[in-house]
């Protein structure tokens, strides 16, 4: 079981922050072995949802209204740890990042921008593909919007 928290940048404190900045190079650098500047000047906007389980950080998103990375509310950064992705708690995860979002921004409308390999679990979310697929960082991905 992970205990979820969900806090605007000026609400972390620096432990979290490190926290994430270190899970988001674990898996996106390092583990999906993809260069590419993760510190993209966009976290002081977004909302940032986290994982913990027994005070380790296992799973992150970061969530922002719309207009401030897509047209519609987005969620992104989507991670679990590698070695705790057994637990599902990307569903948990996600279903958070969707209920703040329609809580925090009064919004229902999602785009995500989803590595391809991955189509399915959102999928099983109730997003819909609605592109191509495309290159983001080398890694094939498609376009999603949940919609009520």
């Amino acid at each position: 079981m992970i205990s979820l928290t969900i806090k605007y940048f000026n609400e972390l404190n620096i432990h979290e922050l490190y926290a994430l900045l270190q899970l988001r190079s674990e898996v996106f650098v390092v583990e999906q072995d993809c260069v590419y500047q993760d510190i993209d000047g966009k976290d002081n906007k977004a909302l940032h949802v986290l994982g913990f389980k027994q005070n380790q950080l296992v799973a992150y998103t970061r969530i922002f209204r719309s207009g401030d990375y897509f047209d519609q509310a987005s969620i992104g950064r989507v991670i679990v740890k590698e070695t705790e992705r057994k637990h599902k708690y990307g569903y948990d995860l996600m279903k958070a990042s969707i209920h703040a979002i329609n809580d925090e921004f009064n919004e229902s409308i999602i785009k995500i921008s989803a590595q391809k390999h991955l189509e399915s679990f959102y999928n099983n979310l109730g997003f819909k593909t609605v592109s191509e697929p495309y290159l983001e960082d080398g890694i094939p991905h498609v376009g999603m919007l949940l919609k009520p």
